[in-house]
């Protein structure tokens, strides 16, 4: 009886150990991933390229105000002494352009979040690519982003692993 005593209390120690020794081998990591975008060279040029496409956008959008700005000063010219007709001529232009601005702006609107979307997929992909490749190679089972605003981390000890300098490293970024 006293053999099994000490045979149980040798089991539940070795399962104990292995228990805890398993616990112990999880690892958690996390990385502000809009920090690291900001310091990806891929970001400076998606967002050239963006400002460049948003820039023709509103150089036509100005030029469309331009001529909704000139026929609203013919309009004005026309004066008194104009006919109803020419008056109602005008005003149907007047509002004709009018409705080209609000459709056109809606349609740039939709544009512009689509070429942002289109630029920045590809920064991204290769950001979480390298952040996986990381966590691979450090043994991570988890990786949160921590980046301001996000409340998807209820609680990080002091062991969890940052790996934005390990990431940047990666990438080869300073």
């Amino acid at each position: 009886m006293r053999n099994l005593m000490r045979l149980m209390a040798v089991l539940v120690f070795t399962v104990t150990t292995i228990t805890v020794s398993n616990a112990q081998t999880l690892k958690f990591g996390h990385i502000d991933l809009q920090a690291l975008v900001q310091v990806m060279p891929e970001r400076t040029n998606a967002e050239t390229e963006f400002n460049k496409f948003q820039g023709e956008l509103e150089e036509i959008l100005g030029e469309m105000q331009k001529d909704y700005q000139t026929k609203l000063g013919e309009f004005e010219a026309l004066g008194n002494e104009a006919s109803e007709i020419k008056k109602n001529a005008k005003i149907a232009e007047i509002q004709d352009v009018q409705q080209r601005i609000q459709n056109y702006q809606q349609t740039a609107s939709m544009q512009i979040q689509q070429k942002q979307a289109e630029l920045l997929e590809p920064v991204f992909d290769k950001a979480e690519s390298a952040i996986e490749e990381v966590a691979k190679e450090k043994g991570l089972i988890y990786v949160f982003d921590s980046g301001a605003g996000n409340r998807t981390i209820l609680y990080k000890s002091n062991q969890s692993v940052d790996l934005l300098p390990l990431v940047k490293a990666k990438l080869g970024i300073q």
